[in-house]
């Protein structure tokens, strides 16, 4: 809209000015870690009732399909650096059940660098590009990664890990998946169990070596983004099995190292991994931003039946996450997204805040109040409620050198 057939342009054109207003903020923070992505949606479903160890409801019915989204990703690259870095593999996975989403964030890998949270940010500091020049993207074998390593002792194993084969995956269909950390099992009677959680892919696991990983980057960034498209838009599906490492509460110093300890593995030939259920992804995403990129998430999004454990890697995660949304999605309300959303409903006393989408029609947003009916109160265990699990702690705060 112009003053004449030469212009100025005018104010008014508010159709121009939107369009250049949604150009301009187009782009959103990327992840700092975990940057480059790909998704796809499927379900789950669980073999048989496994009420003996938890009460999560989607791990009860066979014939019942569990909704999902996963999202595989590599770690230190940003979003346009090349598929077939040497680099840890993100594994997350993203439940939608009927108690609410349940996200079981891990990696391709067993364990972890360090073993407590306030060393993240060091931790990937030193892998990220090196900050006088920005050299090099995607990579982990460079001077002050081996510099922090070095110094890191607890990190040996995780590196014997990166550096073997199973840091350049030939597909993410032939990746395994754990969620690295001890968490618990709770069932209806309140005992829990320690569990440990593996993804078992059903095409095996294989690795290309470095350089023909070298040559696929050259030729084909997008080697996995196009590997699993394609597969998944033929009809071949990839499957993966859930399998669970199950320590009872009896049994959890009885091993020669620190069962939450995020550096160590439970060997399978003590604790065998139990295969209870499968993963298929069968539909790519419509939209790649809309879904793959604004899917937001966070360990600390479980259901009744799934609790934390005191691993402090873990209990730094679960502030992190959601620290982590507020700056790239940018509001309180990022888990209302649509890729983000409970298929269960949701019903609590928070209101307002930026890009707000549910629309409240009660009168009352606080407790105790009379004037709703004492709605929403908080559900108690016996009607389906979460409540965290009863841990015995006694000890002391103490401090310990970062």
């Amino acid at each position: 809209m112009k003053a004449g057939e030469r212009g100025a342009t005018l104010l008014e054109d508010f159709i121009l000015r939107e369009k250049i207003t949604h150009f301009d903020h187009e782009r959103i923070p990327e992840r700092i870690v975990h940057a480059r992505g790909a998704g796809a949606h499927g379900y789950f479903q669980v073999y048989e009732p496994m009420k003996r160890y938890t009460k999560a409801n989607f791990l009860q019915n066979p014939y019942e399909k569990t909704p999902v989204f996963v999202r595989f990703s590599t770690v230190a690259g940003s979003r346009g650096s090349t598929d077939l870095a040497r680099d840890v593999r993100g594994f997350a996975v993203k439940f939608y059940t009927k108690e609410g989403v349940y996200d079981l964030v891990g990696n391709n890998m067993p364990v972890f660098f360090i073993q407590d949270a306030i060393k993240f940010p060091d931790l990937v500091h030193a892998v990220k590009p090196e900050p006088d020049n920005e050299i090099p993207q995607a990579a982990s074998a460079h001077d002050t990664f081996w510099d922090f390593i070095s110094l890191m002792p607890e990190s040996m194993h995780m590196i014997m890990w990166v550096m073997s084969d199973r840091a350049i995956p030939r597909s993410f269909r032939m990746m395994e998946g754990f969620g690295v950390h001890t968490f618990r099992f709770i069932n209806e009677k309140n005992v829990s169990v320690f569990v440990k959680f593996h993804w078992k892919p059903l095409l095996g696991v294989h690795s290309v070596v470095w350089d023909e990983a070298q040559i696929i980057s050259g030729k084909d960034p997008d080697f996995h983004r196009r590997d699993l498209w394609e597969n998944i838009e033929s009809g071949n599906f990839p499957e993966w099995e859930l399998g669970v490492q199950i320590v009872e509460e009896k049994d959890e110093f009885n091993f020669d190292f620190d069962l939450l300890d995020p550096t160590k593995i439970i060997p399978e030939e003590i604790v065998p991994v139990r295969r209870i259920g499968k993963l298929t992804l069968n539909r790519n995403p419509s939209n790649f931003f809309a879904e793959t990129e604004q899917i937001a998430f966070h360990p600390g999004h479980i259901v009744p039946g799934i609790d934390f454990t005191n691993d402090p890697l873990l209990q730094g995660r679960l502030f992190s996450y959601t620290d982590t949304q507020l700056s790239r999605l940018g509001s309180p309300n990022f888990h209302e997204i649509p890729i983000n959303r409970s298929v269960a409903p949701v019903h609590n006393n928070q209101r307002d805040g930026h890009m707000r989408q549910t629309i409240n029609t009660d009168k009352t947003s606080y407790d105790p109040n009379t004037i709703g009916g004492g709605c929403p109160f908080q559900a108690k265990a016996a009607e389906g409620g979460f409540t965290s699990y009863t841990e015995r702690i006694d000890a002391k705060k103490s401090v310990h050198e970062a």
